[in-house]
């Protein structure tokens, strides 16, 4: 459940969409904050009471609006993965176990989708973090202890020599 494949979520599926990074697929990401804690909120407040049947029906319709107002904040490609796997609930009023096992399933996904855009988040991260690596290596001199940045040169002035004051630790913003 959820997007925990940083391709899935980036809506790599074949059918040739490029690529979107996680920042994109939740457009509206304080809604749907919102709307995920509202709706556990929810869950907990059914899981301790026992629902009427106007409860019930009451339930039911912050359910359907809840989705709603998810869908307009979510990328395409997460609507339609959420609208695969939710199920509607019965016409009629829904059982407790109906709304329960609903709103569990919701939540779930949405931890799902919070955990897998957070992966995709590190992973990209640690990608730019090794393409600065790269990119530092390659600079003329290589990077920081390589040789030809800033240590001795063979045959050059050696620090600490005569009259020369050792270089100091200095400090870098």
């Amino acid at each position: 459940m959820g997007v925990a494949d940083p391709d899935a979520a980036s809506g790599a599926d074949g059918e040739g969409r490029a690529q979107r990074r996680p920042s994109e697929l939740v457009e509206q990401p304080a809604k749907v904050m919102r709307l995920g804690t509202m709706i556990k909120q929810l869950l907990e407040e059914v899981k301790s009471a026992p629902l009427d049947e106007a409860g019930r029906a009451r339930l039911a319709e912050i359910h359907r609006r809840s989705l709603s107002e998810l869908e307009q904040g979510l990328a395409p490609e997460l609507v339609e993965e959420l609208e695969r796997i939710t199920l509607p609930l019965t016409d009629g009023t829904p059982t407790e176990a109906e709304l329960r096992i609903a709103q569990a399933q919701l939540v779930g996904w949405l931890e799902g989708l919070f955990h897998g855009i957070q992966t995709a988040i590190v992973a990209q991260q640690m990608a730019a973090q090794q393409q600065l690596q790269h990119m530092r290596l390659a600079l003329p001199g290589g990077g920081p202890g390589m040789p030809g940045q800033g240590g001795p040169q063979p045959g050059g002035p050696q620090p600490g020599g005569e009259g020369e004051e050792p270089p100091g630790t200095g400090q870098y913003l």
